[in-house]
């Protein structure tokens, strides 16, 4: 995989003038710990050994190899990019750790955008229920702790964080249920709301899907003054909000430049979270847990470099393979910054090919364009090697919307097929290789699924154990 040569780097030493004093000692923390990475990864290890082990010295402790615990326990608890859903440890402390986190990205933000402060937010949040593993300890994700913890059911008031969802609302374990009332009541505020926002950036384009579905039944909610009758649980407790419609006539990461292109955004990990180490991508493949890996230290990373992330946690994690592929895009103080390139093992491939979910992006963003004429865009998309024939071929599933029109004709087959030649000349050149000179892969394939076919797998996800808050469509 071609690494990029050229480095960003942030000249200024200091992330900028804060907006009020509180903001300042945030930022200050900030740049704290990021002119100090090395050392305060240190104390972390320290800290983090010395609850189980007395020795507490980093190069004796890190003498083994990185291991994968297997946790892998099919659980309510976070879903992940590969679609598996993992079971892990959490303790107390870990929502102090969280909440110092979430404290960071508004002095951050007021650096780049002024008037955060006034109006509301309409800030979509969800919780999952929880379950029981056979030991009988509580199972659930970190972000439904938190919203059911006194830090958020009690946190002060605060102008930053003027929401216009109702807690219990958010505390509906019913996703649909939740979904509806938040976007009701954002509606009912809409003339305060001056910002829309989500944890993940999959929830808020869920959101606008939702309200592309269902905006009919909540402008018709509103306008009678009534409530759809299959709210029945997220209303409860919301007198100020949702009964006002029947009076009415109704992580671990931070961005430190959040108003950059999206194709640029990379993260700086805080390193007084856990202990952070890199495994180098071509020792990935190979490594087995054990033996000698040389794993690299945060602050010893390399501009360029991809690497697989590695965590020791408070938490009781040691030396676990997260899956994520990282490259150092640039480094502000001590601190790296980090892009996400890909989870480990995703990959689309048939024979030698490899195709990651980047580049299949940006085949499905160049093959789209060819739909603008016949105001037709794609909503979802996934795809899958399809090996039962012998050549096997690439089979991209397109569920598409057309504007103005949303049981209106779709594209006819002669556009599709430039669709499907438009993906291929995307694709690299190992690809092209086996399609064209070999004939080791067939045609590209691309099936049109019927309008909200794609919304129907999240439901069935969530059924089975997904979060809403960090389902993303396995591409």
């Amino acid at each position: 995989m071609a690494v990029e040569t050229t480095i960003p780097t942030t000249a200024s030493t200091s992330l900028g003038p804060a907006a009020n004093e509180k903001d300042a000692d945030k930022l200050r923390f900030i740049d704290e710990v990021i002119a100090n990475a090395d050392a305060v990864q240190e104390k972390v290890l320290a800290e983090i050994l010395s609850q189980k082990r007395p020795s507490t010295s980093r190069s004796t402790s890190l003498a083994v190899p990185p291991t994968v615990p297997p946790l892998r326990l099919r659980s309510p608890c976070s879903g992940t990019s590969a679609g598996e859903w993992k079971l892990m440890p959490t303790i107390k402390e870990e929502l102090d750790l969280r909440q110092l986190l979430y404290s960071l990205l508004i002095p951050v933000m007021n650096l780049y955008v002024p008037g955060l402060n006034k109006g509301k937010a309409l800030h979509f949040y969800f919780v999952k229920s929880e379950t029981r593993t056979p030991g009988g300890l509580l199972a659930r994700p970190v972000l439904t702790s938190y919203y059911k913890s006194e830090h958020f059911k009690s946190r002060p008031y605060d102008p930053y964080n003027a929401i216009t969802s109702p807690t219990h609302a958010i505390l509906c374990a019913d996703s649909f249920q939740s979904m509806y009332v938040q976007m009701l009541c954002g509606l009912l505020h809409r003339l305060e709301v001056l910002r829309v926002g989500a944890i993940f950036a999959s929830c808020l384009l869920h959101a606008i899907r939702f309200l592309q579905l269902h905006w009919e039944e909540l402008a018709r909610d509103i306008a009678a003054g009534s409530l759809s009758p299959k709210i029945t649980d997220a209303s409860r407790g919301a007198p100020n909000d949702v009964h006002r419609v029947r009076l009415l006539r109704v992580l671990l990461r931070l961005n430190l430049r959040p108003m950059c292109k999206p194709s640029e955004v990379s993260y700086t990990i805080m390193s007084n979270m856990a202990y952070f180490e890199f495994l180098p991508l071509e020792l990935a493949a190979t490594c087995k847990g054990d033996g000698d890996v040389h794993l690299v230290d945060l602050a010893r990373v390399e501009g360029g470099k991809e690497y697989e992330l590695v965590i020791t946690t408070y938490l009781g994690l040691y030396r676990y393979r997260v899956g994520d592929i990282l490259r150092v895009t640039g480094f502000h103080n001590a601190a790296p910054q980090f892009r996400f390139v890909r989870r480990k093992n995703m990959l689309l491939s048939v024979e030698s090919d490899k195709t990651d979910q980047a580049e299949l992006q940006k085949a499905v963003e160049s093959a789209s364009r060819l739909l603008e004429p016949y105001n037709a865009t794609v909503v979802e998309y996934t795809s899958h090697a399809f090996t039962k024939t012998i050549p096997g071929h690439y089979v991209i599933y397109w569920e598409l919307l057309v504007k103005g029109s949303p049981q209106g004709m779709m594209p006819g087959g002669e556009v599709m097929e430039r669709c499907c030649l438009a993906m291929e000349e995307e694709l690299n050149t190992v690809y092209r290789q086996s399609r064209v000179a070999d004939g080791s892969i067939g045609p590209l394939e691309i099936r049109l699924v019927r309008g909200g076919t794609f919304e129907e797998l999240m439901d069935n996800a969530i059924s089975r154990g997904a979060s809403i808050n960090q389902y993303k469509v396995p591409r």
